[in-house]
């Protein structure tokens, strides 16, 4: 059973020029130092600055708890990152900050420094609108960079947990993410793609990023 609330949405808007701080928690309901680092996601939500997403992984399914959100292709992403972030193995709670540093999600203090010291310029621009998405010109990194669509949803969502390390808890997430697709390639030039509506509920995010888990070069939200 989920109970959903309508709490704790906010819209993620960004000063003139700049862009929201991209701040993804790899988390998963089977562990059992997660749940303060949801609670500081959904605080981090909040902030007009920060673009939160919760990804749910599925490594800690063994533990007698499946995570209700965890997909493959999240755990991919996280194992995309570790190299280039210069960690030797995966491990949750992970705070991956405008994919350029990392932190343990539950140390909020050190994360709010990493979010102060992110430079978030909007290079290229991104424009969303009905089923489609348009990618400015600009510099592009040597290779190209990747066009992420992200469907997540804004609202805050308690789950009952019965099994496994936070068996009996019930635990609050927020932005947790419900898709992930790559669109295509950005290699400087102006570019548009085809974007499917999100399911009812759910917000849209494009991301542009440096490739193999490289630093998130511009980042849009509906």
């Amino acid at each position: 059973m989920l109970v959903a609330a309508t709490v704790g949405l906010s819209s993620v808007s960004a000063q003139a020029g700049k862009r929201p701080v991209v701040v993804e928690l790899f988390t998963s309901q089977g562990c059992s130092s997660c749940p303060p680092a949801n609670a500081n996601l959904i605080e981090l939500s909040k902030r007009p600055d920060v673009l939160a997403l919760s990804f749910a992984v599925t490594y800690w399914d063994y533990l007698g708890w499946k995570d209700i959100f965890g997909k493959p292709e999240f755990t991919e992403r996280q194992a995309v990152y570790e190299p280039a972030l210069g960690e030797p193995s995966l491990f949750t709670p992970q705070m991956v900050i405008d994919g350029k540093a990392s932190n343990v999600g539950f140390r909020l203090g050190e994360v709010e420094k990493l979010i102060a010291a992110a430079s978030a310029d909007e290079e290229p621009s991104i424009d969303l609108s009905s089923g489609e998405v348009r990618i400015g010109g600009g510099k592009a990194p040597a290779g190209g960079a990747d066009v992420w669509l992200v469907h997540y949803d804004p609202k805050l969502v308690n789950v009952p947990v019965r099994r496994g390390e936070n068996s009996g808890a019930t635990l609050p997430h927020s932005h947790v993410v419900h898709g992930l697709a790559r669109l295509g390639s950005w290699d400087g030039s102006v570019a548009s793609f085809a974007i499917p509506p999100a399911s009812a509920g759910l917000r849209t995010a494009v991301l542009v990023q440096e490739r193999n888990g490289g630093p998130i070069l511009s980042a849009k939200t509906d």
